[in-house]
């Protein structure tokens, strides 16, 4: 089941997304989420959804500007994850369908994906949902002692 996330996921949240940060280059960042941060960032009026399957967070997708400053208004990146154990079943596909429905709702017009170079699962599978590659962006994150290259993705909603 896809549902708005609570508060009181926040937990189960940081929980996956911090498992990405210590163990993958899906994101760059080395700095964990913490449960308060992520409360705060559940109900800030933008699209923060959860994949439940047995009264347990699943995976999660959240959204965000995509770059401050009222052009960028209707331009929109997000962060999906999904844990390891619940990968393959639809709900990455589910997750994004709904923050897409959501967006478009919110009056938004493009939403990107900044997608590791290396992870090429995540590039085929935003492809797979209708995303394009828009730029490689060479060498610009910085993880696990070695450079990084940032795939930018767009779909028009």
């Amino acid at each position: 089941m896809i549902r708005a996330a609570r508060p009181g996921d926040a937990a189960e949240i940081a929980g996956i997304w911090n498992r990405v940060i210590r163990e993958t280059v899906a994101t760059f960042t080395t700095l964990e989420k913490t449960e308060a941060d992520l409360a705060r960032a559940i109900g800030n009026g933008l699209p923060f959804l959860v994949a439940e399957e047995g009264g347990a967070v699943a995976g999660f997708v959240t959204a965000f500007q995509f770059r401050g400053g009222p052009g960028y208004a209707h331009t929109f990146e997000h962060s999906i994850h999904v844990a390891d154990g619940a990968r393959g079943r639809g709900l990455g596909r589910a997750l994004m369908a709904e923050v897409e429905a959501a967006l478009r709702a919110q009056g938004a017009h493009s939403l990107f994906a900044g997608v590791s170079g290396e992870n090429t699962d995540g590039v085929a599978f935003h492809a797979a949902i209708g995303y394009r590659e828009v730029a490689r962006l060479p060498q610009v994150g910085w993880k696990f002692g070695r450079w990084h290259d940032l795939v930018l993705m767009q779909k028009i909603l």
